[in-house]
């Protein structure tokens, strides 16, 4: 079967393109020990730009995609966020990103195996029509069942699910290794039991946050923090403006402090954190895709004794000084993606939220006519909106709700 899609393929000059592709689909397992499963057909309706999609493009550029294609194929529809049409099941979905042969597809280890769509070896949904595994079509909260048309507003807030999902996966990590990170310190400093302890060493640990960058990973990393630590005191640190909307966002809706680092010196940023957060950070999250990060947190001081570096921009390397890490009892953590219970979890809360103020659109026609030019023009340009998507089959959207 036939459809038209942007895809990736190794090319120096033009690694991303629209055409018209060959589909495949080949038997899939959602998890180990699972059946393998052929896809079922669906039509992609709203589809969201990520920047793993730019940093795929410029391993196009370089060559380096051969790894990423589905098996047999020289190139990957890309695509991951967004919702679909399964008229088979006449529903809306949401497609479950990560699967594979392992146990958890999240936590893999070195004899599993994993794909994701849109990403590595396996197709995603920037096409006109796909096939996704059965099983990893996730339905959205039972009031939308039976809807015809998707509420366009609650196409913006669901772009984010993938994302999201992602964040609710690192706050739930964050709080594993905080409890044991942290959990003896509370006791020498509080007198209490273990296990007291260790739920106390939560909260600890999230007590001054700094998120180093606002993109969408870091905006909803502190949006979990602050659901679920409403004392924590966190700040968001990055280049926009005070008055960005972005900035705004943050203080309004997720009742969080910004802090404008543009045009400051990395130690000045350093300097500017712990004064805003009233001490040095007890975890320090690295959400900026900027070398700068890792050096205002350890080489400048940001980060304080116990503290965790949870990495979480992809590009960076990281880089530390091992005399005052080991005395300063440090800990970096770093993780990707999610399971099914974090993505159902995501969209459960995002169609209660307000994020799709933070959503503008461009249009489909003047995507496929130059992808790349769009890439590096609009949507990734300087002074991008924080999120960019497209109606990509607007007969299943309702542009009035």
């Amino acid at each position: 079967m036939k459809t038209n899609a942007t895809y990736f393929v190794n090319d120096e000059a033009r690694p991303l393109r629209y055409g018209e592709v060959n589909l495949i689909d080949p038997p899939r397992r959602r998890l180990r020990g699972e059946p393998e499963k052929t896809g079922v057909e669906v039509f992609p309706v709203f589809c969201g730009f990520c920047g793993t999609d730019l940093e795929l493009m410029r391993m196009g550029r370089r060559g380096q995609l051969g790894p990423k294609f589905p098996a047999g194929q020289a190139r990957l529809i890309n695509g991951h966020e967004g919702v679909v049409w399964v008229p088979s099941q006449n529903r809306f979905a949401i497609v479950l990103i990560r699967g594979g042969n392992s146990f958890d597809p999240t936590r893999f280890t070195e004899d599993e195996t994993y794909f994701e769509y849109g990403c590595d070896g396996a197709d995603g949904i920037f096409c006109d029509r796909g096939f996704f595994h059965p099983d990893m079509l996730l339905r959205l909260p039972a009031r939308y069942d039976g809807i015809e048309k998707l509420p366009l507003s609650l196409a913006e807030k669901l772009v984010f699910s993938d994302p999201y999902a992602c964040a609710v996966f690192q706050h739930e990590r964050m709080c594993d290794i905080g409890a044991a990170q942290n959990f003896r310190v509370v006791m020498a400093h509080e007198g209490l039991s273990r296990n007291d302890a260790m739920e106390r060493a939560v909260e600890y640990t999230f007590a001054r946050t700094v998120i180093y960058g606002l993109g969408t990973t870091g905006l909803f990393i502190g949006d979990q923090i602050r659901r679920n630590h409403p004392e924590a005191k966190i700040l968001f640190a990055a280049r926009s403006g005070a008055e960005s909307k972005k900035a705004a966002f943050v203080r309004e809706e997720l009742h969080c402090d910004y802090l404008s680092v543009g045009g400051m010196t990395e130690a000045q940023a350093a300097d500017a954190v712990v004064a805003s957060l009233g001490g040095k950070a007890t975890v320090f999250v690295g959400a900026s895709g900027a070398e700068a990060e890792h050096r205002v947190a350890f080489a400048h001081g940001a980060l304080g004794c116990n503290g965790i570096y949870n990495s979480f921009s992809l590009g960076p390397r990281v880089g530390f000084d091992t005399m005052p890490f080991g005395f300063k009892n440090h800990v970096i953590m770093a993780s990707i993606n999610f399971t099914r219970k974090h993505m159902e979890q995501a969209i459960s809360i995002l169609s209660e939220s307000r994020f799709d103020r933070l959503v503008e659109l461009i249009d489909k026609n003047e995507f496929i006519a130059d992808p790349m030019a769009a890439y590096t023009e609009k949507i990734y340009a300087k002074g991008a909106p924080l999120k960019t998507a497209v109606i990509w089959n607007a007969q299943y959207i309702d542009t009035e709700a």
